[in-house]
């Protein structure tokens, strides 16, 4: 089987996936990829993030937020290559199924490269930054390699998507301070997991996370394609973070329309 067939191949998701996610709002899958898949296309994403990362600060001289990981947006836009990855139809199928709607498009989507040594991702919720109308989002967290637990993989905290304290906090020292000691006092298991070659994750926008600091000599290296429900409009934003998005990755979308700008095209069915 050819990459790009393999990208469009359907992954076998059985009910008691969808289960699992709808109860926890994340889910880790494995070989939803393979090597192949990962090296080829992993190869075009290097060659972006190089190409456009202008972080050049010493790691001692940035704040917990520039320690975390080089993020860059939106690469589909610049090479046609990491386009064919980030469109997958197997990847945004998967999406639509696990939050059980019938089409995503995207809302954008970004690289986020953990520096050799890199600090910590401090515990939170995406959809702080998002001015969505309803929480039928969805990131898939896909490494191009393993990430042992010394790389910083992604952890989540089941089922933490009920939680309404800490909605309301931009990544920070803060954020990771208030919302470990608010999870502390619950019963949401905390997954702390490596994850293998050709594993991919899938969180909410509610769900709570964060990532350990990375300890080895080497890059940790994952992309990610967030996915909105279709029909999803555009609300008045409620903070700064929102009010950005909404002129970044909605340009021209107007409040309380379907957010349907060139940059949010349909990518299942």
């Amino acid at each position: 089987m050819s990459v790009l067939n393999e990208l469009n191949t359907h992954y076998a998701l059985d009910q008691s996936a969808v289960d699992f996610y709808q109860k926890n709002r994340y889910i880790k899958l494995k070989q939803v990829f393979s090597k192949e898949v990962l090296d080829h296309y992993g190869s075009s994403i290097d060659k972006a993030v190089d190409r456009l990362n202008k972080n050049a600060r010493p790691m001692e001289q940035r704040d917990t937020y520039g320690k975390a990981f080089l993020q860059l947006f939106n690469l589909w836009r610049e090479d046609e290559q990491v386009k064919e990855f980030i469109f997958s139809k197997r990847l945004a199928k998967i999406a639509a199924s696990l939050m059980e709607v019938e089409g995503v498009r995207m809302y954008h989507d970004q690289a986020l490269y953990k520096e050799a040594h890199g600090g910590i991702t401090p515990w939170h919720a995406d959809q702080y930054y998002w001015p969505l109308d309803n929480d039928r989002t969805i990131t898939a967290w896909i490494p191009l390699q393993a990430v042992p637990k010394n790389m910083g993989p992604l952890e989540f905290s089941a089922g933490s998507h009920q939680i309404q304290e800490g909605r309301d906090l931009a990544i920070s020292d803060h954020s990771e301070e208030r919302i470990e000691n608010r999870l502390r006092v619950t019963d949401f298991k905390h997954i702390i997991e490596p994850f293998d070659l050709g594993e991919v994750s899938f969180h909410s926008g509610w769900v709570f996370h964060r990532a350990g600091a990375n300890t080895t000599d080497e890059m940790r290296r994952v992309m990610t394609v967030i996915y909105m429900d279709k029909e999803t409009r555009l609300k008045k934003p409620e903070n700064e973070g929102q009010q950005n998005d909404s002129e970044t990755w909605c340009p021209g979308v107007s409040v309380d329309t379907v957010i349907d700008s060139p940059l949010n095209p349909i990518l299942y069915p």
